[in-house]
């Protein structure tokens, strides 16, 4: 019997236990547990299931098995929540920049040939200077649609010669639309997405240098994701090479030792 499932976006598909053990196989789940997730999922299965809850299925499954197991797993939801402004998936997007070895500038206010503009990122590498529209969602399904193409190219047509900027990029949290990507690539534009291009979208990064951030901790409450947020720590990395983060926001220390384990375990934890 074909089980259908309902996707964030309101479509409807058969469900698949194959994506469902890539799904967990990609987060960096134990082999000794991936069978054990998809058979968890099996047994809850109804007609036009949302695909949000099986997720919860497997994240609460995970959250019993290990915590750092649940982090990696919701990983797309932990991006999410680098918000509630987008100022801090900016602060992301620039970290991982950072790994590429470019220099960057965030929150450039430049003057264009017809109006001022608000640059979300400006990264260099050598002669290489590229003007970046860090575009954040918080809702799973939500798609980066055509009008950011465009205005993204308006604003970069604008301000190019005065600042020697060699491309513009549009960088977002999830997917983009067919007419959104196929412009942009029309537009000599870069596009990284949540799932796009393949071997160098936002997962593939942040799994390529251990990149995840403060808000996929389960030790950490949601108050004291805020406060890192805020103070422009976005990276579990952070925690542990500088452990006074935690001390300034006021972390008993026998929580802190809790959070720094976990912290550990996700950027270093292999299948």
């Amino acid at each position: 019997m074909v089980i259908n499932v309902i996707k964030a976006t309101g479509e409807k598909e058969p469900f698949s236990e194959d994506k469902v053990r890539q799904s967990v196989q990609r987060a960096g789940i134990p082999k000794e547990l991936q069978h054990r997730v998809v058979n968890h999922v099996k047994g809850k299965l109804y007609e036009n299931i949302p695909t949000s809850e099986i997720y919860s299925h497997i994240s609460e499954f995970l959250g019993k098995s290990a915590s750092y197991t649940q982090a990696k797993y919701s990983l797309k939801q932990a991006i999410m929540q680098l918000g509630p402004t987008g100022y801090p998936f900016e602060d992301f997007v620039a970290e991982i920049l950072k790994r590429e070895r470019y220099a960057t500038q965030l929150r450039s206010i430049l003057s264009g040939t017809c109006v001022t503009h608000e640059i979300d990122v400006i990264a260099q590498k050598e002669n290489e200077k590229v003007m970046i529209e860090a575009k954040f969602h918080n809702q799973s399904g939500t798609r980066t649609d055509v009008h950011v193409s465009l205005y993204t190219k308006a604003r970069f047509d604008d301000i190019k010669e005065k600042y020697n900027l060699k491309q513009a990029w549009i960088v977002t949290n999830t997917k983009v639309t067919s007419d959104a990507l196929a412009y942009a690539l029309c537009a000599n534009m870069k596009v990284i997405s949540w799932s796009y291009p393949e071997g160098e979208s936002i997962r593939d990064l942040i799994e390529k240098f251990n990149l995840h951030p403060v808000t996929v901790l389960t030790s950490l409450s949601q108050n004291f994701k805020q406060q890192l947020l805020d103070n422009h720590i976005v990276l579990c990395k952070e925690l542990f090479d500088n452990e006074s983060f935690l001390d300034s926001i006021g972390i008993p220390k026998d929580d802190k030792k809790k959070i720094l384990e976990e912290a550990q375990l996700v950027c270093n934890s292999r299948v």
